[in-house]
């Protein structure tokens, strides 16, 4: 046994002195002849790993992201002999599959229509065909959007976040790109249609090929990965969740069996009568009142703003669930670092309010946004005790569209009757 852990280990070092090399600035070339044989059978649950342990040692999740194409083309040979892992139609990983399949397809008809542009880029029809392709492939953001609220987390808490923030950093770029050739397209070629030419290319050719090497990442190094860390009660929950965020151009089977009901108590343990059950309910002697925990639930359920608790150790704890919601919030997120929660472009700056908040330097930090033609108000609030001790983080987001265009004034006794 002591044999096989330090071989694993020496196999592990070797590695990740490989990454190290390409990141020194070795070509792949030079790195494949040096290492060929070794190289031969490595597998995408490795390649995860020595990422993951660079990471963990210093190595900036940012200069991965940077050379993650060059990783893969030192062990793209291994990994396209080794054997894909099935999955049955329903589950996750077989969803994402699916869904790849259609993109790939909806991305080839955007690049045909963006070639047929480029050709004559005054043509209305072509310019037309452009916009829809693109819109079509916009939505494969669902996509993105389900690995990053449902399958990143789960793997965060085997350990695995590097990788998740390296791949949440490339869907930005991706987005990054969408957002400018819709606005390219939209604005149309103007009067210097060269120009035009030349930045509808350096949009498209970096966004299509980014796509596609995702497709590679995700279908040899993050589903086989996926799916040999987490567990069959892991996948339940997250197909639980997705139809939240929905699915991109696919509708998954109902294969996964719901997790079996309880079993029903015996006679003798058959609950008490609700009004039994409210004499012995814990209650919650608060600094006003007295409340139940079903009290306390309904009542921040119904609050007309979006309310979401990060304890002091920046772990995402609890959020309402409003009638009306800007932001998903799914189960998923509870128990996850509230940095894994944003993109990475914007995580210095949710770093730094904390920080302030934990500091005491603080007290509140307020934006404002617009965003699907509303007007979408966000608060943080540091949580200090009796003491003065920084106790965690209330983020507080409401719509107050309606509250602007108020005027004037309006009293209680002017509210018009209740007709029955």
């Amino acid at each position: 046994m002591s044999e096989y852990i330090n071989n694993r280990q020496k196999r592990k070092e070797i590695l990740k002195n490989i990454i190290r090399q390409l990141h020194e600035g070795r070509t792949v070339d030079e790195v494949k002849a040096e290492f060929a044989a070794f190289l031969r059978d490595v597998g995408p649950t490795e390649i995860a790993e020595i990422e993951q342990a660079l990471i963990d040692e210093g190595l900036p999740e940012m200069e991965i992201k940077r050379l993650c194409d060059v990783h893969v083309a030192v062990f793209r040979e291994s990994l396209e002999t080794q054997q894909k892992p099935e999955t049955i139609p329903g589950h996750p990983i077989h969803t994402f599959r699916a869904e790849n399949q259609a993109a790939a397809v909806v991305l080839d008809r955007l690049q045909k229509a963006i070639e047929a542009l480029l050709e004559d880029p005054t043509n209305p029809v072509r310019l037309d065909e452009a916009r829809q392709r693109l819109a079509e492939m916009r939505e494969y953001e669902k996509h993105y959007r389900r690995k990053e609220l449902f399958l990143f987390p789960y793997l965060e808490r085997k350990g695995f976040s590097g990788p998740s923030t390296v791949m949440w950093a490339i869907h930005d770029d991706i987005r990054g790109w969408w957002k400018a050739l819709a606005a390219l397209l939209e604005a149309g070629p103007g009067e210097d249609v060269e120009d035009f030419r030349e930045r509808v290319k350096s949009i498209f050719w970096p966004m299509a090929t980014a796509i596609r090497e995702m497709f590679y990442k995700e279908e040899n190094i993050l589903f086989p990965t996926s799916l040999q860390l987490l567990t069959e009660e892991d996948w339940r929950a997250i197909r639980a969740q997705e139809a939240e965020v929905g699915y991109a151009y696919v509708q998954p089977e109902e294969v996964l069996a719901a997790p079996a009901p309880a079993p029903t108590p015996a006679p003798a343990e058959v609950a008490p009568p609700p009004e039994a059950r409210a004499l012995v309910s814990v209650m919650l002697h608060l600094d006003t009142g007295t409340l139940s925990p079903e009290e306390v639930n309904l009542i921040l359920n119904t609050l007309p703003v979006e309310v979401t608790y990060v304890d002091e150790n920046d772990t995402v704890r609890y959020f309402n669930k409003p009638r009306e919601r800007t932001f998903l919030r799914p189960p998923a997120v509870i128990g996850r670092k509230v940095q894994k929660c944003h993109p990475p472009a914007s995580l210095h700056r949710v770093q730094r309010i904390l920080d302030e908040f934990r500091a005491g330097k603080r007290d509140v930090a307020e934006f404002w946004i617009q965003m699907n033609g509303r007007f979408i108000h966000i608060r943080y609030f540091p949580l200090r005790d009796e003491q003065g001790r920084y106790r965690g983080t209330l983020e507080v987001v409401q719509d107050v569209t309606e509250i602007r265009a108020l005027q004037g004034e309006r009293r209680l006794l002017d509210e018009e009757p209740i007709i029955r």
